[in-house]
């Protein structure tokens, strides 16, 4: 069993590293589809070489980061560990962050790391690092140990 998943994530990997993911790379936005195989590919980084070397990739790296895609990576209280969009955000606790309508941003992560170890946040809003716009966004989010891993998709 544990072989079959790791044969499907580095499927997964393989199909959103080689782009055959249909036309979706040529649009100027990240799909969900894209934001659940880049997550996949941070958690088999992190597995396969180790925090450290996985957040400095995230937080410094190219390799997973797509258009308005990136990685994000914080611990069960909200401290940012690696984040790909604003590196200056590493070490920082936020916990607090809310959306422009007063919306616990990370309370939705955190929660559903807790409750369902994985999947889709409701949506909030928040500042696209590609259009330096405040858009409606969701996040997919995979929990690792005492860590979550995620990505979002933006919706104009």
């Amino acid at each position: 069993m544990k072989r079959l998943s790791i044969l499907k994530t580095i499927v997964l990997t393989a199909m959103l590293s080689i782009g055959i993911m249909g036309g979706a790379h040529a649009a100027e936005a990240g799909t969900p589809a894209e934001a659940e195989l880049l997550v996949k590919k941070a958690v088999m980084l992190v597995k396969s070489a180790g925090p450290e070397k996985a957040y400095d990739e995230i937080s410094n790296g190219k390799s997973l980061k797509d258009r308005d895609l990136y990685i994000f990576v914080y611990d069960m209280t909200g401290k940012t560990l690696a984040h790909g969009a604003n590196p200056r955000l590493v070490g920082k606790d936020l916990s607090g962050l809310k959306d422009t309508d007063g919306k616990l941003v990370l309370k939705l992560v955190l929660d559903l790391a807790k409750e369902k170890g994985k999947g889709w946040t409701e949506e909030f809003k928040f500042l696209n690092p590609t259009t330096q716009k405040i858009e409606r966004k969701i996040v997919y989010i995979e929990r690792l140990g005492e860590t979550v891993i995620g990505s979002g998709v933006y919706k104009n």
